[in-house]
């Protein structure tokens, strides 16, 4: 398949499932969005979870999991995929909880991680990379090495730039505007709507 496909019937399942939604919707930063992704509606669906998964694969190249011990997931949804994608690659899967246990070990880290091991971190969707960076500084805490994450799909607000501060590149199997540009192109969504979020993507990098 190739990859404008897949981004195509990406965004179908993005549709369908209602995982992609448009309006004014308030993000976890505190800042308004014209769209909202919600990628832990996606499981409930097995047929579109395991296309999605499919896509994850795609970005997974031989030197990308050639050069992982194991795979980290973060909540929430990054801890479904990165389990799912542990098992299908034959890879150890721990996961990084938001706060460390207030109890037993009191734990931020569930799962085995010994130092000096390349942890590839996973989760679905990255705007700034705010998520990712907490897990990035756990795991490097407990003596794992991070090069590498990846998500699903970039938001385009800084995500990628402020990963590389920290020495971590960051792969996407696409971008909100190379979705967002197929469903245009179809007539599935409307010029405005793919006017706003590119007009979302400007502001949020140059501000």
């Amino acid at each position: 398949m190739e990859r404008r496909e897949a981004i195509d019937e990406l965004g179908q399942i993005l549709l369908k499932t209602g995982c992609l939604r448009f309006g004014t919707f308030k993000l976890s930063s505190g800042a308004l969005s014209p769209y909202y992704v919600d990628l832990r509606l996606i499981p409930s669906d097995p047929q579109a979870f395991k296309r999605i998964i499919d896509f994850y694969s795609y970005v997974l190249d031989g030197d990308l999991l050639g050069r992982s011990t194991r795979f980290a997931g973060i909540p929430t949804a990054g801890i479904a995929y990165g389990a799912v994608l542990a098992f299908v690659h034959g890879k150890p899967f721990l996961y990084v909880r938001k706060g460390a246990k207030e109890y037993g070990g009191r734990r931020k880290i569930e799962g085995l991680l010994f130092p000096g091991e390349t942890i590839l971190v996973l989760d679905d969707v990255v705007t700034k990379g705010s998520n990712l960076l907490m897990a990035i500084e756990a795991i490097r805490t407990e003596g794992g090495i991070v090069k590498d994450a990846i998500v699903l799909l970039d938001r385009q607000e800084g995500g990628v730039e402020n990963l590389q501060k920290v020495g971590v590149s960051l792969h996407s199997f696409t971008t909100i505007s190379q979705v967002c540009e197929v469903l245009r192109d179809k007539d599935v969504i409307s010029d405005d709507e793919y006017d706003q979020i590119v007009k979302q993507i400007i502001r949020e990098v140059s501000g």
